[in-house]
This record gives C-alpha cells, sequence and structure tokens, in this order.
C-alpha cells in the first residue's frame, strides 16, 4: 500500500539523519564545554573529506572531527579536482539575492545603458573606495548603487550624513570621492534614517570592510578590483551557461 511504502521511506530517510544528528550534538556540546567563550555556532554539517565536519560561525568555517576533540582552522582543498572547498563553501555563505537589496538607500548612478549591475557597500573616508569609485567611471553599461556605511571613525558618519541629505546626493558622492570636495552640510532635519538601515544590512550580510562589491549573480567581491578585473568578472556573468 502507498502509505506503507512512505512510512518505510520515511523510516529510512530518519534512520540516516539520525547519526549526523548525534555527531551535530555532541560536536556542539563538546565545543560549547571547551571554548566557553567561542562565538555561537550557527551550523554544523559534515565536511566533503571523510570524517571531518564543518563549523559554521557566521560567514566564518572551521572544521573538527566528529568529537569535537580537535579544531581545524584553515583551507580544505581538493587536489584531485584541484579546487578551494572552502573558498567555494564561503562564497556560498556570502551569496546575496541581489534584486532583493534595498536600492531606495542607495545612491545610484549608471554610464551607457547600465544594464549590467553592482552594489558597492563604501565608506566616504574609505581610500581604497576612493580608487575604486575612480575605477568604475571606466566601466561602459553599468548601473551602480552605493550603500553608505560609516565605519571607519573619524569623521566618517557627519559626511556620510551630509552626502545622504545632499540636494543631489550622487553629486555630492562622486564629488567628495573623485575631486575631494566637501559636501554641504546636512540641514537638522534631514531623513538619514537610510544609513542605520544600510549599516544593519552590512552587518546582516557579513559585510566587514569597504569596498565590498555585490554582483548580479549574489557573488561578492572582497575588496577594491581594477577596471579590467572587474571588467572580466561582469563579462563572465554575461556569458552563456558553460562558457567564460
Amino acid at each position: 500500500m502507498p502509505s506503507t511504502i512512505a512510512r518505510f521511506l520515511t523510516a529510512l530517510l530518519l534512520a540516516a539523519c539520525l547519526p549526523a544528528l548525534a555527531n551535530e550534538a555532541v560536536i556542539r556540546k563538546a565545543i560549547a564545554e571547551r571554548m566557553p567563550n567561542a562565538p555561537k555556532i550557527d551550523e554544523v554539517k559534515p565536511a566533503a573529506m571523510p570524517g571531518l565536519w564543518e563549523i559554521r560561525i557566521g560567514n566564518e568555517v572551521r572544521y573538527t572531527d566528529a568529537t569535537g576533540t580537535y579544531l581545524i582552522e584553515g583551507e580544505l582543498i581538493d587536489l584531485k579536482a584541484k579546487k578551494n572547498l572552502t573558498a567555494e563553501r564561503v562564497a556560498q555563505i556570502n551569496r546575496v539575492d541581489f534584486a532583493a537589496l534595498p536600492f531606495k538607500d542607495a545612491l545610484v548612478w549608471k554610464n551607457g545603458s547600465g544594464k549590467r549591475r553592482i552594489a558597492v557597500f563604501a565608506d566616504p573616508n574609505c581610500g581604497y573606495c576612493k580608487r575604486f569609485e575612480a575605477s568604475l567611471q571606466e566601466l561602459k553599461d553599468v548601473t551602480v548603487y552605493t550603500f553608505l556605511i560609516p565605519i571607519l571613525g573619524g569623521d566618517s558618519p557627519e559626511k556620510t550624513r551630509a552626502i545622504w541629505c545632499a540636494k543631489d546626493r550622487t553629486g555630492a558622492w562622486l564629488g567628495w570621492m573623485l575631486k575631494s570636495e566637501q559636501p554641504p552640510k546636512a540641514p537638522a532635519a534631514c531623513d538619514d534614517a537610510a544609513i542605520e538601515r544600510n549599516l544593519a544590512l552590512s552587518r546582516r550580510i557579513h559585510v566587514n570592510g569597504t569596498p565590498a562589491i555585490l554582483l548580479e549573480d549574489g557573488n561578492r567581491i572582497p575588496g577594491a578590483v581594477g577596471p579590467a578585473e572587474l571588467e572580466k568578472r561582469l563579462q563572465a556573468l554575461a556569458a552563456p551557461a558553460g562558457k567564460s
């Protein structure tokens, strides 16, 4: 009978899952006891290497044995396939839903058709961000969404607010980043709630430095890259599946 078969399959599935659940509980308990001040573990799962378990803390990956006795900090490399499995896993963890980003909270400018889109998290006092902004000007047919996050201290919060509150936000941003033109002082009544929303968003998706570049496929580039490398990444996104 179908119901009997369904129950049998469910029982098999549960039986297969029980060892993994048991190991996860053992690992969580062991690490909590041996490292009481360690950050909260978000996920425990079998790693690609037999006998090894992956521990995920936020967007960071560590490895342990099935008893939680040993902790490994490093990269897991598949020598046969020539793949950095740790880097691939971290990229997967860091992937975001580009279409779901709150673009209303971003500065926007475009060159040409603007058909290629990227999002950038940036601080106005970030020197690498300034160099990256200059590189962006060399790209064609691109729309750039910049989420301002004052994380570098100093007058970053005041400068961020001044840029966001300017009558021409994008002009104020580009003027400062490309020409070092001071933005006009922000009016007291300016609605700057978007800045706090951007900071909350950056924490939620684990943006830990600037510039952080998000591509339309959800992958990110951690740090400034030159126009040639960025163009290469954008072209790869537009290429048909299986081609580069």
